[in-house]
């Protein structure tokens, strides 16, 4: 039994000094194919670079033996200055300066007579509503009777007076019952006069939503919406960010896209209190008389917060970024060739496809705009087509 474990140990012993033996073969297998490996790159950097010196040395003593280089096409355009001018976008609507929501005078009453229809033409201080005033009508012929009576009583009254009959106070009290039956009169005339609506503005009745018979009360739903074209605006909310640059006077363009119609104004009001919910304020612009425009159309606002004359402005898409900044391509005639030079710039305002340049570009560089994709500092490009 001992003798088959010794010999177990052996087995084991033999079979490790084996498999260390192999893994030390194939260790030094790899290190020396890496060896190699390394010598041959070596050995290919030295042929590339006694290749390059050869090539160099060749193209200075044959020019033949130099390959010539494609030019790359592209597109330039000359940078010019110009006026740049960047604006506010907003949309807004239009307005009237008078709108006017027809209300009676009193409380209101039934509607008698309607005088008008939707589309009528108004001219201020046309009668527009008769309002039921029978109870009235009754209470001023009955005043009228009283004041008669009281004017009778007081001149019966006066003739005992300079006849020495009676007292003075039967005479003032006779005089002060003939007054107040004339302010009453008075009262109740000016009443009456409360049953007729009459119109306050001119203009177009936009809105006629009362009929005869119904309680006018001059509500807007059941009233006259009266509305008057003559004076227009727009009206827009702006952005509290722009609270700084927008102010009276400011200049705008105003489109309305229904008509393909454009105007400049300015801005003629500006409220002065921030909207809780829209986080903005209103401006107003007026808008010429005459035209075909009608209130709550659509506007297209452009308000001028920027402008600069004599500006350089490019193509915003001719401008790419590196790890130095923004910078474009130009092309720069060098010894009757053309060669792409890139120009670190700053850049100012954006406005639409066109951005402004406050640095690094000078008015005649010819900026490279199309093909600039891919272009290298130095390469050789051309404008032309064959």
């Amino acid at each position: 039994m001992k003798q088959l474990i010794k010999f177990g140990l052996v087995i084991l012993f033999t079979a490790g000094i084996v498999s260390c033996s192999i893994k030390k073969d194939k260790n030094a297998q790899i290190a020396e194919k890496k060896e190699a490996l390394q010598k041959k790159k070596d050995e290919a950097v030295k042929l590339n670079d006694d290749i390059s010196k050869l090539e160099k040395d060749l193209a200075l003593v044959d020019s033949s033996a130099v390959k010539a280089e494609k030019p790359k096409l592209v597109a330039i355009a000359s940078v010019a200055k110009e006026n740049f001018t960047h604006y506010i976008d907003l949309h807004g609507r239009v307005d009237a300066e008078n709108i006017s929501y027809v209300t009676p005078r009193g409380q209101g009453g039934q509607v008698r007579q309607l005088y008008i229809k939707k589309g009528d033409t108004v001219k201020k201080g046309q009668l527009l509503i008769k309002l039921e005033d029978a109870i009235l009508r009754q209470n001023l012929e009955t005043g009228k009777t009283q004041i008669a009576y009281a004017q009778n009583i007081y001149q019966r009254q006066k003739n005992l007076w300079d006849q020495q009959i009676g007292t003075e106070v039967q005479l003032v009290t006779a005089k002060n019952n003939v007054d107040q039956a004339q302010r009453t009169i008075a009262t109740l005339e000016e009443q009456l006069k409360f049953s007729n609506v009459y119109a306050e503005v001119s203009g177009i009745a936009d809105e006629v939503n009362i009929k005869v018979g119904e309680t006018f009360t001059g509500a807007p739903a059941s009233g006259i919406k009266i509305v008057n074209t003559t004076n227009l605006k727009v009206v827009t909310d702006i952005p509290e960010n722009y609270v700084s640059k927008v102010k009276k006077g400011t200049p705008v363009i105003i489109t309305i896209p229904d008509l393909t119609t454009t105007f400049k104004s300015a801005i003629s009001l500006i409220s002065q209190s921030i909207g809780t919910s829209s986080r903005g304020f209103t401006a107003e612009c007026k808008l010429p008389s005459g035209t075909a425009l009608k209130p709550n159309q659509i506007a297209l606002i452009k308000i001028q917060d920027y402008t600069v004359s004599d500006a350089l402005s490019i193509p915003v898409n001719t401008i790419q970024t590196d790890d130095k900044g923004k910078f474009v391509l130009v092309a720069a005639d060098e010894n009757g060739k053309l060669i792409s030079r890139k120009r670190i710039i700053v850049i100012g305002e954006l406005y639409g496809d066109k951005i402004e340049i406050k640095s690094g570009l000078q008015e005649g560089d010819k900026l490279i705009t199309e093909g600039y994709q891919g272009l290298y500092e130095g390469q050789l490009i051309t404008t032309a087509t064959t």
